[in-house]
């Protein structure tokens, strides 16, 4: 199963990031979607979408969305969020989620810091995938893909885009 992965859009999906997402066979957005269009322009590339809401999302999209989502890809169980903090430094609200639902794979959104790393305590990898939109501090847009066969998350592939580019 091919991923694509990306976060704090904040409106604005560029070209290039939705050339790096095609041939996903599910595109997963952890929150800050910023508009609906968003949504729309990712379900031109497959029809598979899961998501949260942000906190910039308004009330469209926590009707839409959920602000957690647990489900399970091949072998592998997912909890994504937009706020919850990373390896070390979770907060409460998701520290309990991973004690309960026991993640293999935790992804988090909000900080617009791409990050993947291993979490020993609690046998899981985080993924952070930075923001791609252009709002924001960062000064690179960035979207991950990686694959999930059976219970392996593998062939992790990162962009990165100059902030002030639009491909």
């Amino acid at each position: 199963m091919k991923i694509g992965l990306l976060s704090d859009t904040h409106s604005i999906l560029k070209t290039g990031i939705k050339d790096f997402l095609k041939g996903s066979d599910e595109i997963w957005h952890a929150g800050d979607w910023g508009s609906i269009d968003v949504y729309n322009s990712l379900k031109e590339i497959t029809p598979k979408i899961r998501g949260v809401y942000g906190n910039i999302d308004g009330p469209t999209f926590n009707n839409e969305l959920t602000e957690n989502q647990i489900f399970t890809v091949e072998d592998v169980k997912v909890l994504i969020t937009h706020i919850g903090g990373y390896p070390g430094r979770y907060q409460s609200r998701v520290r309990k989620l991973i004690i309960a639902e026991k993640p293999k794979l935790y992804i988090a959104g909000h900080s617009h810091i791409l990050k993947v790393m291993p979490d020993k305590k609690y046998n899981l990898l985080h993924i952070n995938p930075g923001a791609a939109g252009k709002s924001g501090f960062h000064r690179i847009s960035t979207a991950i893909r990686f694959e999930i066969n059976g219970d392996r998350i593998e062939n992790l592939q990162i962009y990165e885009l100059g902030k002030g580019l639009d491909k």
